[in-house]
């Protein structure tokens, strides 16, 4: 069965800032979410919904990481997490959207800001 997968913009600029980003179905896929994994390829993120904290904990390499309500805008953002940090509660986020390191720079992402969040793929 395929997975299910998202394309994340960024509405002001028209950066596309991941192609595929996939969002776990379990407790246990969000769980476990990038931890061991050896990267994060470009164009590629991981959405964990819900979620308003997260750890970096057996994590390899560092991430940005954009906290989200749940209308899609931006809380707070993260960029350049290193690992073995921790976010331990972000107020009024429902969800995270983790990208590799970078893919935020120069946005200046604001509170309020909306995010583009687009289904590509559904399990069939």
């Amino acid at each position: 069965m395929p997975s299910r997968s998202y394309r994340l913009v960024h509405p002001r600029s028209g950066r596309v800032l991941a192609e595929r980003v996939r969002l776990p179905r379990t407790f246990v896929g969000r769980s476990l979410g990038l931890m061991f994994r050896r990267s994060l390829g470009g164009g590629e993120g991981l959405w964990l919904r819900p979620c308003n904290g997260i750890h970096m904990f057996f994590v390899r390499f560092p991430i940005d990481a954009v906290f989200l309500d749940r209308s899609e805008r931006v809380v707070r953002a993260y960029p350049g997490l290193k690992p073995w940090r921790v976010v331990p509660f972000v107020r009024r986020a429902h969800s995270v959207v983790e990208v590799p390191a970078g893919t935020i720079a120069g946005l200046d992402l604001e509170p309020g800001e909306p995010l583009e969040v687009t289904c590509t793929a559904r399990p069939a």
